[in-house]
């Protein structure tokens, strides 16, 4: 099915790299959806000059994804921000597919805790934990130790990776049960959040831990070789379900028109069209969420559109707050316009949940 075709479609662009497995997250949740974007590829470690000349953005996790001159950070938000301004209701395809003979059972929220509180937190630290010990005594290693707070020992990480391919073992042996019963993670008629989630984390720590897309991870610093170690746990033999629906969603994306454009940094065509793109109303700047703002908690710390706050998540990257002016906030959202002028005027928007959002000291109101 082709997209349809909107008046006023603002461009979607994509900030960036290949080996970035939250990057390919955004990326399936896109070609699901089926909407057309530009993507731009950063650097996988710091500066991003190009995210902070343009938009004044000093948050050091990637993707970072535009919509017009509304900015998204993490991938539980831009999902959300896809999901609702790119609809299934206007002919868009979606990441949550009907579950069919259950009308009133809307899983959503299920799916996303999934997604976020398994796949991204701690499935993710069990594939992080297969990267090979040659790309942590490169310059990406010491990125990463000023991300974390503290050193890391590639010695030490490497003796790691038998302990990390059997948590990787009990992940599989989890999941096994559900998918071997099921064509999807949930039974719903195409892939849904939940699939994606899954399959963007296991095609990675596959990948990378048999070297592949260590190249560009490390800027260069590293070859893409290796064994295929996690062949020792992920086969077809020892889980046939997971391995039956893996294939299957590769099937699935692969019959999807991919609809990404790569453009460079320095091209002026992604800039010039997010800079004539219209800033969203007030009224419509947070993404629908169940419940209203609470009416008095937010108040009790001073959060109130004017005043200054440092927004920065509460796992990685906590020293690297993001700053600026609170312009709206939600229950599940926080928007602020950055303190510093980019060539850009933008808005910033951070999910509340796995983000810390603080008054910057003397600025209350």
């Amino acid at each position: 099915m082709a997209p349809p075709v909107l008046v006023e479609h603002p461009p979607v662009v994509l900030f960036g790299y290949d080996s970035s497995p939250f990057t390919n997250k955004v990326r399936l949740a896109l070609r699901l959806k089926r909407i057309p974007f530009s993507y731009i590829p950063v650097p996988s470690m710091l500066p991003r000059p190009i995210l902070t000349s343009t938009f004044a953005l000093t948050y050091r996790k990637i993707p970072v994804l535009a919509i017009g001159r509304e900015i998204y950070c993490d991938t539980s938000l831009i999902i959300e921000a896809l999901e609702h301004f790119f609809p299934a209701s206007a002919g868009w395809g979606t990441v949550y597919p009907k579950f069919e003979g259950v009308d009133e059972w809307v899983y959503r929220g299920l799916a996303r805790g999934f997604a976020s509180f398994w796949v991204d937190r701690p499935l993710f630290r069990t594939t992080t934990g297969l990267i090979p010990a040659s790309v942590w005594t490169s310059p990406f290693g010491t990125d990463r130790s000023q991300l974390i707070g503290h050193t890391l020992d590639a010695a030490k990480l490497g003796a790691k990776i038998p302990a990390n391919l059997s948590n990787l073992d009990l992940h599989l042996s989890l999941l096994e049960p559900t998918l071997k019963s099921s064509t999807w993670a949930i039974p719903t008629p195409s892939p849904s959040l939940a699939d994606l989630s899954l399959y963007y984390q296991l095609r990675w720590g596959i990948d990378i831990a048999a070297g592949k897309g260590v190249y560009n991870l490390t800027g260069g610093a590293t070859t893409d070789e290796g064994d295929d170690v996690a062949a020792q746990v992920f086969s077809e033999a020892r889980y046939p379900g997971v391995w039956r629906w893996f294939h299957a969603f590769e099937a699935h994306i692969a019959g999807l028109p991919d609809l990404e454009t790569t453009l460079a940094p320095e091209a002026a065509e992604w800039k010039s069209a997010l800079g004539n793109s219209r800033l969203l109303p007030d009224d419509l700047l947070l993404v629908p969420a169940s419940a209203d703002q609470h009416p008095i908690l937010d108040l009790q710390r001073g959060l109130v559109p004017g005043v200054a706050v440092a927004v920065a998540p509460d796992d990685t990257g906590r020293d690297d707050p993001t700053l600026g002016t609170l312009v709206k906030i939600g229950i599940e959202e926080v928007v602020i316009k950055p303190t510093e002028r980019g060539e850009l005027d933008v808005r910033l928007h951070f999910p509340r949940l796995g983000f810390v959002v603080k008054i910057v000291e003397g600025s209350r109101l």
